[in-house]
């Protein structure tokens, strides 16, 4: 067996014994030898005489393994220097046979703190020239010391593996280079919005390797977000990204080289891993120009919390109740109530609770706020029209005009627009979350009032028409300004 394989049958043998409650509280997901041989492969080789390799939460060592094997077998006369981080005492039997192994094999100085990465960091003056990291995925609460900590550092983040990543840049000397494989969330939506600035102002993405399915890629440890793997350069920009996809760790990649601002912009980071992905991106850039704001419209997250709502909420109609509305009445494209469901339908208030949950009666789009990435549509929008009040539930987000209701017309051609091929295949690009946000809303890019106007006119219906009615507006209608 390679130095690889045998640093896997210590991931896996570790893995076995530990608690399960006790990883999850912790994030940890440890690497497996498929996944670990593919970040180490995204970094360039160095081309000075040493090297200084920064593996922070290392678990079993097996990002170290990768890296230390690849550099080794490239350029036998690299020297290489490795420092691991890992506070789990539990883990440090695995990772000393792990670092052992990777000295013996490579002649790597090796060298285990068995810190709190978090605090080591924020106390040292080390720098490195590589940063290879598996980070925890474990939230950070608001009150927590670590919070506190990173916040009178500057670095602001609602995740552990967001301050890995911010920490381990912060650690890079100039030039060098920090591959992670996270959650893919941080690359657009609001509560990573200050963290994403940051972090692509101080370094360029030079490399972005996908998975198509998100269930395979840590499929021993239970892990189901959205992961992707990204290589970056501090302090250089690059003219191009090279984007990789594959099936799950074990597949086959295919590549692609596409220009750096068409990955990079100033609001999230786009991953158009195939040529379609591309021409979606081009394509809505070119036909989509307006924002919901340019248009004189808004988008809300629905008002009304089940759980907080308990004695407002009823299963039947009574006198004085308005529709409850959430997304199991999203069916088809339409919005359809009542439906029998066995969840409350109606809700009624006094009037002071009512003016502060209810939406008044119009015309609204709306747009079901999850979904999950496998399923056939990411975004499912469905219209609704009443003369009195209706309820909204928290998991729906709807577009208005200042709070009231839009022109209908406009609404269908927003409608039909939300139902395309084209949007949808553009979101997935767009987004990595298994949900709709309303501020990804915000940024996207919507048809002009003249071609909602004619969208909402068309007589289009199932898909095979609504996408070829959208073609054909958004590719032949000039923009009015």
């Amino acid at each position: 067996m390679d130095l690889l394989e045998r640093a896997e049958m210590r991931r896996t043998k570790m893995l076995a014994s530990l608690d399960p409650d006790e990883q999850a509280a912790r994030g940890q997901y440890f690497t497996p030898h498929q996944a670990a041989r593919i970040i180490a492969s995204l970094p360039r080789v160095p081309e000075g005489a040493s090297v200084r390799v920064l593996d922070p939460g290392a678990g079993s060592g097996i990002l170290t393994a990768a890296i230390a094997d690849r550099l080794h077998h490239e350029r036998p006369d690299l020297r290489i220097r490795v420092t691991v981080v890992e506070d789990d005492a539990v883990l440090h039997g695995a990772l000393r046979e792990t670092l052992e192994d990777v000295s013996q094999r490579t002649g790597a100085t090796v060298r285990l703190v068995g810190r709190d990465f978090l605090r080591w960091a924020l106390s040292t003056s080390e720098k490195f020239d590589l940063v290879i990291q598996n980070p925890p995925y474990a939230k950070l609460r608001s009150s927590s010391e670590e919070q506190t900590l990173l916040r009178a550092s500057g670095i602001v983040v609602p995740n552990m593996y967001a301050a890995f990543l911010a920490l381990g840049l912060r650690m890079l000397s100039d030039g060098g280079q920090q591959v992670a494989i996270t959650p893919r969330s941080w690359m657009n939506g609001t509560y990573y919005s200050q963290f994403r600035h940051e972090l692509v102002n101080a370094a360029g993405v030079d490399k972005i390797y996908t998975f198509e399915s998100r269930s395979k890629v840590f499929k021993d440890t239970g892990v189901l977000q959205e992961s992707i793997v990204v290589s970056m350069t501090k302090c250089h920009t690059p003219e191009y990204v090279t984007v990789f996809i594959s099936r799950d760790h074990s597949s086959k990649s295919s590549h692609r080289t596409v220009a750096y601002d068409d990955v990079v912009t100033p609001d999230f980071i786009h991953v158009p891993a195939t040529e379609e992905d591309a021409a979606a991106v081009t394509w809505m850039a070119t036909h989509a120009t307006q924002s919901l704001a340019d248009l004189g419209l808004s988008v809300s997250t629905g008002r009304v919390v089940d759980f907080r709502s308990r004695d407002m909420l009823y299963k039947d109609y009574v006198p004085g109740a308005v529709p409850m509305l959430n997304a199991s009445h999203l069916r088809g494209g339409v919005a359809r109530h009542p439906i029998g469901s066995k969840k409350p339908e109606w809700f009624r208030a006094d009037e002071e609770r009512a003016s502060k949950l209810l939406v008044p009666g119009g015309t609204y789009v709306l747009i079901k706020r999850f979904s999950a990435k496998e399923e056939r549509r990411r975004v499912v929008a469905a219209t609704w029209t009443s003369e009195r009040p209706v309820a909204f539930d928290n998991k729906l987000n709807y577009i208005h005009e200042s709070g009231h209701g839009m022109n209908p017309r406009e609404a269908r051609g927003l409608w039909i627009f939300l139902n395309s091929s084209q949007l949808d295949h553009y979101f997935r690009v767009f987004s990595g979350h298994t949900q709709v946000n309303a501020t990804d809303l915000r940024h996207m890019r919507f048809p002009s009032h003249l071609q909602l106007q004619m969208l909402g006119g068309s007589a289009a219906g199932n898909q095979e028409s609504i996408d070829a009615t959208v073609d054909a507006v958004l590719s032949t209608v000039e923009v009015l300004a």
